[in-house]
């Protein structure tokens, strides 16, 4: 298995595409999918047939609004290979939507099978060699963190939100932890700070931490003090970028 960081940003980030990740094992795993992150994925891979899977965290718009796009291209350049979104039940319903939205009549002429599979907290899938875990974030809008593991190596996405018990539990021993640092160390409500995700990954026998979905005046006002700090962690933690490369 190995990560790809596509997008790092958060929602309104003109430098840094939305918050999503490529996992590549014998199993296409794309981990969300704003608005900005089709291009990311067909600059790493351009075959329509080259995802097997994608898995959607929540609804807001820099999560899944790159849904229409990602499936017309692949429509229109013939893919035939059955594609599975796995995401809440309301998620499915709104992606729908959406897709119809943006392009009347073309979700019901697809060319190729589109599946879908409900994810719940607690609830484990397996998908393919894949086995994939969840749990609620504590976050605004319900939001699934998820834990996907090969059997070696396992990672745990959190989505956007902070940690309770149950995500806690859910991250406890994984590889890397994919977190969502919007904040240096101020508390805003249903989002996560460096400083807490590093205490949460010391604490539960993480071996990585990566730090992405920076606030953009965080990253232009606060990256050195945020190098400062990490550089002092008893695990290894890295500040993501675009396109860079995680090998377990």
């Amino acid at each position: 298995m190995k990560l790809i960081f596509l997008g790092v940003g958060e929602a309104a980030d003109e430098n840094y595409p939305n918050n999503s990740h490529l996992i590549l094992s014998k199993t296409k795993l794309l981990l969300d999918c704003g608005s900005s992150v089709p291009p990311q994925v067909w600059k790493y891979n351009d075959d329509q047939e080259f995802l097997d899977a994608v898995y959607i965290s929540h609804s807001h718009a820099d999560h899944y609004f790159g849904i229409p796009s990602l499936l017309l291209r692949m429509f229109e350049e013939n893919r035939k290979k059955p594609l599975t979104i796995i995401c809440q039940k309301e998620v499915k319903e709104k992606i729908k939507i959406l897709f119809d939205l943006g392009y009347p009549s073309t979700f019901k002429n697809l060319d190729f099978e589109l599946k879908f599979i409900d994810a719940e907290e607690s609830k484990e899938i397996k998908f393919n060699e894949l086995k994939l875990e969840f749990a609620l974030t504590t976050h605004g809008n319900p939001c699934l963190a998820v834990k996907v593991s090969d059997g070696k190596n396992s990672v745990c996405y959190i989505g956007d939100g902070g940690f309770n018990e149950k995500t806690k539990a859910l991250a406890k021993d994984s590889d890397l932890i994919i977190g969502e640092a919007y904040q240096f160390e101020k508390e805003e409500e249903g989002h996560s700070t460096v400083k807490k995700l590093l205490e949460t990954a010391e604490k539960n026998n993480i071996k990585c931490l990566a730090l992405t979905h920076i606030n953009r005046f965080v990253r232009r006002n606060e990256i050195e003090k945020i190098k400062e700090y990490i550089s002092k962690s008893k695990i290894k933690v890295i500040i993501a970028e675009p396109m860079e490369e995680y090998p377990f």
